[in-house]
C-alpha cells in the first residue's frame, strides 16, 4: 500500500497521465490478475482509511473519525484473524494508527507525528518500547536514505531473515510515498524533467462543479475552501510550498525558486502544476521501482506465483482536478482507490471488474482468501467470489457510503460531508460542521491542531452528478428536474445505508442532525 497513490497516476486506469507510463511494474502485476475500476474509500484521509482497512468497519464503528483517532490493538481484526489462521504477520513502513500494531513483527515509521520523514526516517521495531515520537519514553532507530528504499530493504530483510520459512506469511509493505511534500529520491531528479505533463481542463475552469457549500454564496468562499494549485486559495495553495526556501531546502536544493516570479496568474498555475506533478510522479516512480525489487525477491525464492499480491493506496488524491490538491473530497479522484490483485492459482489474468467495493471490504476478503470467516463485527463484505470469477455474486452491493468528518482542517479546508455513490450516480450532502459541537461553551476539542477552522460553519448544500454523462463531475445537476425521482431514491438509499452502518447522527451528534433535518428536502 502506498499513501495517496491515486488511480490517475497509473497506466492501467487510462487517465490523462497514463501515456507517461508512471507504473510499469504495477501495471504488469495488474494485467496478470484483476483490476477493480470501482474501488472506493469510505473516508478519504490516512488514519480513518487505514482503520477501516484493518478493522473492516466504518468510522463510527471503529471509533476513528479523523487523524487524531486511535485503533487499539483489540480492534485490529485483520492481523488478529490472520494470526488465528496460522499466518505469520508483519507490517513494515507507514502505520499511522497511534496504538501498537497487533502483528507478530512490526517496523514502522514513528517520527514526524507517525508520518515518517522522506529522508533518514526513524522506525520503531518489535522489541523496542512502543511510544509516539513526542513521548519521553520514545524508542526508535534512524536509517539513512530515502524512505521508499528503506521500507523495501526492511521488508525484504524480514522475508529473508526474520520469518519462519515453514509458515505462511502476511506481509503489509506500506510506503510513505507519494504523500506530500513529495520529496523524491535524488536519482529521479531528471525523470520527466523535459516532459509537458497533461493538465485537467477543470484546473482553469471549474464550470458548474460544486455548490454553495464548496464555493460560498456568489463564490464568496473560494479563497478559503479547498486547497488549490493556483493562487485561488489564499490560505493554502501548492505554489506556497513549491516556490519556498523551506520546501526546497528539504529536497532538490539546486532548484530555482524564482522561476515563478513575475508570471501571470495562468502562467503561475501552469508552472506550479508542472512542478507539483513532476515531484509527485517521481515519488510514484520510486514506489514502482521498489515494488519491482520485492517482486524480484519473491521470484528468486520461488514464492511469486504462490503469493496473493494486493496493491492499493489509502485513498485517492487530487492532482489539480477542479483546481484542488490533497484528498478528503468525495469527488472521484479523491474517493477512488487503485486496487489490483494477482494470484494465478485462482485469478485469471486480464480480469477487470466494475463491481463496487470499498476499503471496509478488504479485511473480510483477505481473511476468506486465507481460509477463514470474517468476524461478525466487520461491516465490510468479502469479494472473494469476484476475484475468482470476475463476476458479482447475487445480491452484491450496488452502492458505497462515504463520510468525511474533519471539517475545515489543516488549511485544506474541506467542509464535512457524506454521500452515496452507485455505478451511475453520486449524491453528496455537505452539512458543514465539525463533529464536536463548537457552539457549546463547554465543548472540548483540539484547539492547538495546526491550520484548523473547526468552529467555522460552512453552508449546507446538496450535489448530484450523473457519472455516465459527466464523469469529470463538472455539472452539479441537483436542481435539474430530470433527476428528481432518482435523487429521491438515492436519499432513501442513503438513509438505509446510514442506518445499516450505524453512521447516523441523532444520538451522538444532534448539532449535525439538526442541519440534516433542516436541509434534507432542499
Amino acid at each position: 500500500m502506498a499513501d495517496d497513490h491515486t488511480s490517475q497516476a497509473f497506466g492501467i486506469y487510462g487517465s490523462r497521465l497514463a501515456a507517461l507510463n508512471p507504473t510499469p511494474t504495477l501495471d504488469k502485476i495488474a494485467n496478470e490478475g484483476i483490476i477493480f475500476d470501482n474501488c472506493f474509500v469510505n473516508n478519504s484521509i490516512c488514519t480513518p482509511s487505514r482503520a477501516a482497512i484493518f478493522s473492516g468497519q466504518n468510522s463510527q464503528a471503529n471509533g476513528v473519525l479523523d487523524l487524531e483517532g486511535v485503533l487499539p490493538m483489540d480492534k485490529q481484526y485483520l492481523p488478529i484473524e490472520l494470526k488465528k489462521l496460522g499466518y505469520q504477520t508483519a507490517i513494515v513502513g507507514k502505520w499511522h494508527l497511534t496504538a501498537q500494531p497487533n502483528f507478530d513483527y512490526y517496523n514502522i515509521l514513528t517520527d514526524h507525528h507517525q508520518q515518517g520523514s522522506y529522508f533518514d526516517p526513524v522506525f520503531t521495531e518489535t522489541g523496542m518500547h512502543f511510544a509516539l515520537s513526542e513521548d519521553k519514553n520514545f524508542e526508535g532507530k534512524q536509517y539513512k536514505g530515502h524512505s521508499s528504499d528503506i521500507i523495501t530493504d526492511l521488508s525484504i530483510n524480514w522475508l529473508k531473515n526474520k520469518r519462519e520459512k515453514k509458515k505462511p506469511f502476511a506481509l503489509f509493505f506500506h510506503f510513505k510515498a507519494p504523500h506530500d511534500d513529495f520529496e523524491y529520491a535524488p536519482r529521479y531528479k531528471n525523470y520527466l524533467a523535459d516532459v509537458e505533463i497533461p493538465e485537467p481542463t477543470s484546473l482553469y475552469d471549474n464550470i458548474n462543479n460544486g455548490s454553495i457549500a464548496t464555493r460560498g454564496s456568489n463564490d464568496s468562499l473560494i479563497h478559503i475552501i479547498g486547497s488549490s494549485v493556483s493562487k485561488r486559495n489564499t490560505i493554502r495553495n501548492m505554489g506556497m510550498r513549491i516556490w519556498s526556501d523551506e520546501f526546497i531546502k528539504r529536497n532538490n536544493p539546486t532548484f530555482d525558486i524564482h522561476q515563478a516570479d513575475g508570471l501571470s496568474d495562468r502562467e503561475y498555475t501552469h508552472k506550479t502544476y508542472q512542478e507539483y506533478l513532476k515531484r509527485y510522479l517521481r515519488c510514484v516512480k520510486g514506489v514502482d521501482d521498489n515494488v519491482a525489487r520485492l517482486i524480484e525477491y519473491l521470484k528468486k525464492e520461488g514464492l511469486y506465483d504462490n503469493t496473493i499480491i494486493v496493491y492499493t493506496a489509502d485513498q485517492g488524491f487530487m492532482l489539480g482536478e477542479h483546481d484542488y490538491i490533497d484528498k478528503r473530497w468525495m469527488y472521484e479522484e479523491s474517493m477512488r482507490m487503485p486496487f489490483i490483485v494477482r494470484y494465478p492459482e485462482k485469478i485469471k489474468a486480464g480480469t477487470r471488474t466494475d463491481a463496487i467495493i470499498n476499503n471496509t471490504d478488504f479485511a473480510p476478503t483477505l481473511i476468506e482468501l486465507a481460509g477463514g470467516a470474517p468476524p461478525k463485527q466487520m461491516q465490510g463484505h468479502s469479494f472473494k467470489h469476484i476475484l475468482e470469477t470476475g463476476k458479482e455474486p447475487k445480491g452484491w452491493q450496488k452502492s458505497t457510503y462515504y463520510r468525511y468528518w474533519m471539517h475545515m482542517a489543516h488549511a485544506h479546508a474541506n467542509p464535512a460531508h457524506f454521500g452515496i455513490r452507485t455505478k451511475q450516480y453520486k449524491l453528496i450532502f455537505y452539512y458543514g460542521k465539525y463533529w464536536v459541537d463548537t457552539d457549546n461553551p463547554n465543548a472540548q476539542w483540539n484547539k492547538a491542531s495546526w491550520g484548523n477552522q473547526f468552529a467555522m460553519h460552512t453552508p449546507a448544500a446538496w450535489e448530484f452528478y450523473d457519472l455516465s454523462k459527466d464523469p469529470q463531475e463538472m455539472n452539479n445537476a441537483y436542481k435539474d428536474p430530470t433527476y428528481k425521482n432518482i435523487i429521491i431514491n438515492l436519499k432513501q438509499q442513503l438513509i438505509t445505508k446510514r442506518k445499516e452502518l450505524s453512521e447516523e447522527d441523532g444520538e451522538k451528534y444532534p448539532h449535525i442532525q439538526k442541519v440534516i433535518d433542516t436541509h434534507w428536502n432542499d
